[in-house]
């Protein structure tokens, strides 16, 4: 793809770890000069330079090697610290730049960071992903975009390169405020099944038969289908979103809510689940793995 193709476009990426790298891959391979900074796993840079990416020492020479640079990281903290940190971004963007914060992040900060940067006359787009590593990998994620539609225009050809489903949710910071209540309806799912399954057994009714009444009823849905390998087939990565995590979100969500005052007990709830599970040590463990943590907290044994 030649520099017209690309629009002059120079990306950087930073953060280039299960979700990352599969983005990156697609960016580079679909023809964008690509800059990345190491990463404590050296295994996806090395992936990704020998695929024609460029390595940068810092987030600092990452901005100033880039006109658009993703940020894939864990949440709010990690994402303030690669923009204000030292050798943050913020320390190479030029003008007319954009930051895209592909993290799930709280929109309050989201806010502050967009009214820092626009100060030094950069963009902050916030891009946050729905679905899994794989399809990072295929190039198939889901991303609901919070940015003006001029920026959006300009945006969506590298969006492409790496998601199936682009959805201009609206303006800066509606990103992350959709992907929050997204990730509340897809965790509260997966509180609800691990409740049910574990009621299932202790009256004596098995996964295998809750599932074949669920399965391809009405109550059935694609993370439905995701969340059960765990429960049926001992599938450790069949959904690699850790407990910590979605329990992060889940504060994230109530804070989001507390800032307009509603009252949401069932978000109350929800996090809860992941707070008692993280607490009992879970935190690592994969969002599936939420039935195994109400289970055992419930007296119920490993099948």
């Amino acid at each position: 793809m030649s520099m017209a193709a690309t629009g002059g476009e120079r990306i950087g990426f930073i953060g280039v770890g299960l979700m990352g790298h599969g983005m990156a891959k697609n960016i580079v391979e679909k023809g964008y000069p690509l800059t990345v900074t190491g990463h404590r796993n050296r295994a996806p840079v090395e992936d990704l330079l020998k695929r024609g990416a460029v390595e940068a020492k810092t987030a600092a020479d990452v901005a100033r090697a880039s006109t658009v640079v993703f940020i894939c990281v864990t949440g709010s903290p990690e994402v303030e610290a690669v923009i204000r940190g030292r050798d943050g971004l913020k320390e190479g963007l030029a003008a007319g730049s954009i930051v895209v914060d592909c993290s799930t992040s709280d929109p309050t900060s989201t806010a502050a960071l967009s009214a820092e940067l626009a100060a030094i006359g950069v963009t902050l787009v916030d891009a946050p992903l729905s679905r899994t590593p794989k399809e990072a990998w295929e190039g198939t994620l889901d991303t609901m975009v919070g940015a003006s539609d001029a920026d959006f225009a300009r945006l969506k050809p590298v969006l492409d390169t790496w998601a199936g489903r682009v959805i201009h949710i609206g303006g800066p910071g509606d990103g992350h405020r959709m992907k929050l209540l997204n990730n509340f309806i897809a965790m509260g799912y997966a509180a609800l099944y691990s409740e049910a399954l574990a009621l299932s057994r202790k009256v004596g009714i098995t996964p295998q038969r809750f599932d074949s009444v669920i399965r391809g009823g009405r109550m059935d849905c694609g993370f439905y289908q995701t969340f059960m390998k765990w429960t049926l087939d001992q599938d450790r990565d069949a959904h690699k979103f850790t407990l910590r995590n979605a329990y992060k979100d889940m504060r994230y969500l109530e804070s989001m809510a507390n800032a307009v005052e509603l009252a949401n007990p069932m978000g109350n709830a929800v996090k809860g689940s992941y707070a008692l599970a993280v607490a009992a040590g879970g935190a690592d463990d994969y969002v599936p793995m939420l039935a195994t943590a109400v289970a055992r907290r419930n007296g119920l044994k490993e099948d």
